[in-house]
């Protein structure tokens, strides 16, 4: 019973290294995936790797072709686009269900969340994990914060078009001030001009897809059926 348990927690552990390497795009999109590489790599066997290229085929993250290979999915705008509505559905919903007295605690936190991601030369990383928190704390704020772990989980594209967009920009300056409009609105108890600020502020990674994709298409999916070039994997230390 303990080797089964051992095996789903292998299976479990590079399924995640996996995904965080495809979102951070330490896997660039149309890496080239080769199980034996990325077993070596991960020092295990190849069954662990094929499961999780398998889980992550479902949520279009990879692409498997037969007797061709496996790669990292190219970036899907229409994927992108059905995220972004998916979070400004629930964000923007969430900010109507704001009670009238607010956490404290919560409302410390995300004032917290903000000082850090204006703090000078911040990591790019570093601002994307409080940039998540920052979103997950004001939907706790509205007592809807277990709604995070469904969308979370339906946003690789949108996680990695962001990323896109956050390198391109090079600094998250902008992104952070949104952020502190968008909490004072909420501070301010105008949900109206908290509403516009969100939906603003979630939009603006359409304009980073086709800013980015008329610069570097090769990222970007044209044609979901279309083979990529095939490349060797990325092997990290």
């Amino acid at each position: 019973m303990a080797k089964q348990s051992s095996g789903r927690t292998s299976r479990r552990a590079v399924y995640e290294t996996l995904r965080r390497k495809v979102l951070t795009l330490e896997l660039p999109p149309g890496a080239a995936l080769s199980e034996n590489e990325l077993a070596a790599a991960l020092g295990v066997s190849r069954t662990p790797v094929r499961e999780s290229l398998i889980l992550l085929a479902d949520e279009g993250l990879v692409q498997v072709f037969p007797q061709i290979g496996s790669f990292v999915s190219r970036v899907d705008p229409q994927r992108v686009a059905d995220a972004q509505f998916l979070r400004e559905a629930v964000e923007l919903a969430s900010l109507d269900d704001l009670p009238e007295q607010l956490d404290t605690e919560l409302v410390a936190d995300l004032l917290a969340n903000l000082d850090k991601q204006r703090q000078p030369d911040i990591g790019l990383e570093e601002f994307f994990a409080l940039d998540e928190a920052f979103h997950r704390g004001l939907l706790q704020l509205s007592g809807h914060g277990n709604v995070w772990t469904t969308v979370a989980s339906a946003k690789g594209h949108l996680d990695r078009a962001r990323r896109l967009g956050l390198y391109d920009a090079q600094s998250p300056a902008v992104f952070a001030t949104q952020h502190v409009e968008i909490l004072q609105a909420v501070l301010d108890k105008d949900i109206t001009l908290a509403r516009s600020a969100m939906r603003r502020h979630l939009r603006a990674v359409f304009e980073d897809v086709e800013r980015i994709r008329a610069r570097s298409p090769e990222l970007f999916n044209a044609d979901r059926d279309s083979v990529p070039t095939r490349r060797s994997v990325v092997v990290w230390e």
